[in-house]
């Protein structure tokens, strides 16, 4: 099994010099965050969106990174080394090297990105309305880390992202936090805070 996904280059049609990878959250697929690549004003970067491997069990179109109507997680574990083998991939895929790469994720994504996102060298990491699987071993060599939640996330609680940003701290991680009133979703707000802060990493 391999991750499925879908590119989009930068829209000057210049060779992209940078990357973003964006990871959807459990139901959807790779379409669902690429509607955001025009509100972004990024014009180094090329955009990939990778499929989550497994089928959702009620969404025909969805995807999943593992299973959530379970308590066990299954499918994590393949997931994870999936999603592992297929980023340390992609510099030799798309001739950009992991220290110019910024991994994204929403939800699910936004806590499969905060999973292996600590083990690769990634110029930042990016995640919305996520969470922890299990404490990474991070130290201050660590990727900067943009955490973004909505006050009112009726699926993801608001205390996951403050456990994050508490725990990310204590061991070193570079944070940038940021609450908006909003429910499960990226607002306004939020995308300007993505887009502030992956241009602060030129």
């Amino acid at each position: 099994m391999s991750l499925e996904s879908r590119s989009i280059p930068p829209r000057n049609d210049q060779t992209p010099t940078r990357l973003l990878v964006m990871l959807h959250g459990w139901g959807a697929n790779s379409d669902d965050l690429a509607g955001l690549v025009n509100l972004l004003d990024l014009p180094e970067y090329q955009f990939i969106f990778p499929n989550a491997p497994f089928p959702h069990f009620q969404i025909p179109w969805g995807r999943a990174w593992y299973a959530l109507e379970s308590e066990k997680r299954e499918g994590l574990t393949e997931s994870r080394e999936l999603l592992l083998t297929w980023l340390r991939s992609l510099p030799e895929q798309t001739q950009i090297p992991l220290d110019r790469t910024v991994l994204f994720g929403f939800s699910q994504g936004g806590a499969m990105t905060l999973d292996v996102g600590f083990e690769l060298p990634f110029s930042g990491l990016c995640s919305f309305s996520g969470y922890f699987h299990a404490i990474p071993q991070a130290d201050t060599t660590s990727p900067p880390t943009l955490i973004v939640h909505g006050e009112f996330d009726p699926v993801v609680p608001i205390q996951a992202a403050r456990d994050v940003k508490k725990t990310l701290t204590a061991r070193g991680v570079s944070i940038q936090y940021r609450e908006f009133p909003m429910a499960h979703e990226i607002n306004d707000s939020a995308l300007s805070a993505l887009q502030e802060f992956i241009v602060a990493l030129l």
